[in-house]
Order: structure tokens, then sequence, then C-alpha cells
């Protein structure tokens, strides 16, 4: 009889009430991906420039100031803009940062603590960690770890790898120990544990359709802030109705290359607008998220 490593049941028809604060239908995490100078560039001496951008032209073989000022507009401009908006909401978000981000702009994750958001890790540079060499993934993690912690004062609680994580990831995250959970997976709208070895280690999915992404080339499905708001209030409304029995979560991928931009962003002024006139939302950190679910859910 085959033993499946994968888990199609999931919670089934019957999810666990995880209760939220308030008596909320939707935990709403926003998550604010900063990668901004850990993506490839020749002039940092990179093998090659990053081709997964705005524009379709890839420049090879030299620098692209195109390509490099298209990232910076992220943290000289977008990154501001995003933080107003959710600021004037009372939306708390989880920076999603790379290591060498932030260690090349830590006033971005102290700006962000200071405002009360949460940084979590999204690896070192830009990059997947499917297959990569075990010892060097190791290293990577715990330098990751270190530039977050130098510049927020405290070490990252939650994970995430860019695309797919190796077969070695989260074992690797519990070895270097401080990690409260990560976001390598998109099969639910509810946390839910796995084990690792013996231990039991937590999973906060991720989203990749409520997600800015797609306002970049290869997908461009949305194509004005008007198609990113009404493709996520779709969401979070079929969420709330669904919460009135069984309370779902709601995970909203920003970058500050993408919705930052001043075309964009009204897209998720408005988005907020709807969720807080509605009601039933709980805007919470990835961290806090976790820490209830903990509660919650303790190992019997």
């Amino acid at each position: 009889m085959l033993t499946d490593p994968r888990d199609f049941l999931g919670y089934g028809p019957n999810p666990p009430d995880p209760r939220w604060p308030g008596g909320a239908r939707v935990a709403v995490s926003f998550v604010v991906n900063v990668e901004e100078g850990a993506e490839l560039s020749i002039i940092d001496g990179d093998e090659r420039n990053e081709a997964v951008y705005e524009v379709t032209d890839e420049v090879k073989g030299g620098p692209d100031p195109c390509r490099d000022t298209h990232f910076e507009y992220g943290t000289r401009v977008g990154y501001h803009r995003i933080m107003r908006v959710l600021d004037a909401h009372g939306a708390p978000s989880t920076l999603n940062a790379c290591g060498r981000a932030i260690e090349r702009s830590p006033w971005l994750a102290q700006d962000a603590v200071a405002r009360g958001h949460e940084v979590a890790c999204h690896g070192w540079r830009w990059e997947r960690h499917a297959g990569m060499e075990e010892a060097h993934e190791r290293a990577t993690i715990a330098r990751a770890v270190a530039a977050i912690r130098d510049a927020c004062g405290t070490a990252p609680l939650g994970w995430h790898t860019r695309s797919a994580p190796s077969a070695n990831t989260r074992r690797l995250l519990l070895d270097h120990g401080g990690f409260l959970y990560d976001s390598d997976a998109y099969s639910d709208d509810l946390p839910f544990f796995t084990r690792v070895g013996t231990t039991r280690h937590l999973v906060l999915p991720y989203s990749f359709d409520t997600n800015d992404m797609h306002f970049h080339q290869g997908s461009q499905r949305f194509t004005t802030a008007a198609h990113f708001t009404e493709y996520c209030v779709d969401a979070y409304d079929a969420l709330w109705a669904e919460g009135a029995e069984h309370p779902r979560m709601l995970s909203i991928g920003l970058h500050l290359r993408m919705i930052g931009r001043a075309g964009r962003i009204a897209g998720l002024d408005r988005l907020l607008r709807h969720m807080r006139d509605k009601g039933g939302a709980w805007f919470a950190r990835r961290d806090s998220i976790a820490r209830h679910w903990l509660s919650r859910f303790p190992e019997a």
C-alpha cells in the first residue's frame, strides 16, 4: 500500500474554530515583501541580472540600470507609501524581508518595528532554496537571521522562502532555533501543524493569488489598482461569509516596488476601507496569529 507523503484532506469539511480575537470572522495578514538589494545584479558582483521584474527586456553581460533603479524605487518611495496606508487603517503587517536587503537598508526594518510591524525572514538573497546544498543552506539561514537581528535588536520568528524551499529547510530552521512558524505552504486557509522529525511545527500558509505579484510581467492579471482591489475584496467577502460558521485566515501579499507605485496604491487603500466597513477582520501580524494558534491548540 502506498504511503502518501502529501496531505490531500487537511481539515476536511469541519475545520477547527480558531476563536479569533474579538469574534473576528477572518484573520487578515498583510505581508510586505522586502527584497530590494537582495536580487541578482551584475553591479553587485553577481553573474547575471535578475530577470523577474516589471520590464520584459533582460540585459545580459553588463549592468542594467533600468532593472537596478526599478528595485531601488521600492525602498526610496514604495515603502513609505505602503506604510502610510497601513498605518492610516491601523493594520499591522509582517515584513517578509531578505537578510541582504535589510543589511543594506537597516533603517527600513528599524522604522517598521517602531511602527509596530513584524520583521520576518525571507532568506538571505531573493532566491529559491530548492536543491540548495545543506551546509550552504544552513549558513544562509544563519546569515539572514543575523542581519535582521542586528538591524532590529531581535531575531525573526517567521520564515518564508522565495518559491520552493529545499527538502531540508524546515529541519534546518528548527536546528537553528528561535523560529515560531514558517509560511512555506499554500495549501489551506488556516494555520496547521506538521511534524519535522518528532517535533510539532506550525505553518501559516501564504497565498500567490491575493498578491500584487500579478501586476508584473509574465502574469499581468492585474493591470489597474481596481483589479487588485476587486479580486482581494471577493476573497475577503467569501471568507467572511464562511467565517460565520468556520473562521478563516487571509494572506495579502504586497511588494514595495509593485503596489507601492502611485498608480496602484489606491487599490490597497480601497481594500482596507472595504474590510473595515464590512467588519469581521482581525488585522494581525503573522507572529500574533502564530501565538494565538499555539495558545488555542497546545500540544496534548
